[in-house]
């Protein structure tokens, strides 16, 4: 995809293929800035997607294309890294807990 099109449009164009109204996508950029994501979740907003964004910073241009926003104001990449993978854990632990009550504990 990248050699014929480029890095921009990596994401974007799985998304055109592939998502349905009511999917959620999920991006994670440390400035909120990184093109592909964001032309992702452009791309997720035209289909009616819900998005959540996982950013550093002041959330970049990711804030308002985010439904759902997780930003660690720090501009300390390793820092931001940390706390998207530490939101990741969470996130999955709440979503099992969810699917699955009688596995909880």
């Amino acid at each position: 995809m990248a050699n014929d099109y480029s890095y921009d449009v990596v994401y974007s164009r799985i998304i055109d293929g592939i998502g349905q109204q009511g999917d959620v996508l999920v991006g994670l950029s440390t400035s909120g800035n990184s093109r592909n994501i964001v032309n992702a979740f452009e791309k997720a907003k035209e289909k009616k997607m819900i998005t959540v964004g996982l950013t550093g910073s002041s959330g970049g241009a990711m804030k308002l294309r985010s439904d759902y926003l997780i930003n660690i104001p720090s501009t300390d990449t390793p820092r931001i890294q940390e706390s998207h993978i530490m939101a990741g854990h969470i996130i999955c632990q709440l979503v099992e807990e969810k699917l699955f009550p009688s596995h909880a504990g």
